[in-house]
């Protein structure tokens, strides 16, 4: 037996190929193939985008150790959201901002959702383009989770959605640059491999008391009327900065309140409110205290005194005599007069 053996299908050790096997009825030739059936065979459904995908943007969204089970769930929402978005493990905090580039250069992101948690109670959110900047930084405050809203609006999983933003985002120069940031950051690139080629909800960054109010609506086809689905969350600037999380400060929020002065400021607003319930209690208790010593001092009471005439003072050395009762003799006794009552 050679040592060389020919696989099914396959070359042998000469060039000749291996023939196919037909099955034929009875024996007899193949059948032709008819036009239609040929056309059939041919006709293969073509793909739904023959474009080519060029924008290569990539985000990474992660956070840093602490974080409680609600920004969890937001980040797995915006990674849901974002075909075009990408995990890694959570950040120790001993580590400094500069390390989040290389993460980005290791995983082939050049943009970074970087959620930072602070006293378990404070969340911070990082938008950076790396690894040569700009970024922001922003407070996150009111975070309602697409589980915890329960919304009646649905829309296709990596669809790409439409960018609406507020025209006051035209008006300032620091809001143009958050605006284009937001663009590169949310956008799903055109022919992404992940992404669906149908466009079924909107993203819309609205300013409303200097912060940006993030909302997700799906658009209903028939009346093109929009539905929310969620996240919500609001972004309160604290600064921008020119480099990749760090660098020269470009822009820096004036109506920002850090949030540990506003608990400060609460904690003194509730001590001043029992400082003067205190005071109420103390002046309604010398009030009390007034009003019962004047109840014991009549000042009427002496409209009522009549003068008396004064009387020599005797001081008497003896006994007074004994008064002698005089006892009436002819007095009946009671049977008697029982008697005479009848």
């Amino acid at each position: 037996m050679s040592p060389l053996k020919r696989k099914r299908g396959g070359k042998g050790p000469g060039n000749k190929t291996a023939k196919k096997v037909k099955f034929t009825e009875n024996g007899g030739n193949p059948p032709s193939k008819t036009e239609q059936e040929q056309n059939n065979e041919i006709s293969v459904p073509a793909p739904v985008s023959m474009g080519k995908w060029k924008n290569k943007e990539r985000v990474l969204i992660f956070s840093s150790r602490g974080v409680n089970f609600r920004t969890r769930h937001l980040m797995n929402d915006l990674r849901t959201m974002m075909p075009h978005a990408k995990a890694d493990t959570k950040m120790d905090r001993k580590d400094k901002l500069f390390v989040i580039n290389e993460v980005c250069e290791i995983k082939n992101c050049n943009k970074c959702l970087f959620f930072e948690a602070k006293k378990k109670q404070d969340l911070y959110m990082w938008i950076a383009n790396s690894p040569h900047g700009p970024s922001a930084k922003f407070l996150v405050q009111n975070i309602h989770t697409l589980a915890e809203l329960k919304m009646t609006g649905n829309c296709l999983k990596g669809s790409r959605p439409m960018l609406s933003f507020d025209p006051n985002f035209d008006r300032e120069p620091h809001y143009a640059l958050l605006k284009e940031l937001f663009t590169q950051t949310f956008a799903t690139p055109h022919y992404h491999p992940k992404s669906q080629p149908f466009v079924d909800h909107v993203f819309t960054f609205t300013i409303a008391d200097n912060r940006i109010w993030f909302r997700n609506y799906q658009i209903i086809e028939e009346d093109a009327s929009l539905v929310e689905i969620g996240p919500r969350f609001v972004l309160n600037l604290i600064k921008i900065f020119q480099g990749s999380f760090g660098g020269p400060t470009l822009f820096e929020n004036p109506h920002f309140e850090p949030p540990n002065m506003h608990r400060r400021q609460i904690r003194l607003a509730t001590a001043a409110r029992l400082r003067e319930k205190q005071m109420v209690r103390e002046i309604q208790k010398m009030k009390r205290t007034e009003a019962k010593e004047d109840m014991t001092k009549d000042v009427t009471a002496d409209v009522f005194l009549t003068p008396a005439d004064e009387k020599p003072i005797n001081i008497e050395t003896e006994p007074p005599e004994a008064e002698v009762i005089k006892k009436n003799k002819r007095k009946p006794f009671k049977r008697q007069r029982m008697q005479m009552a009848r």
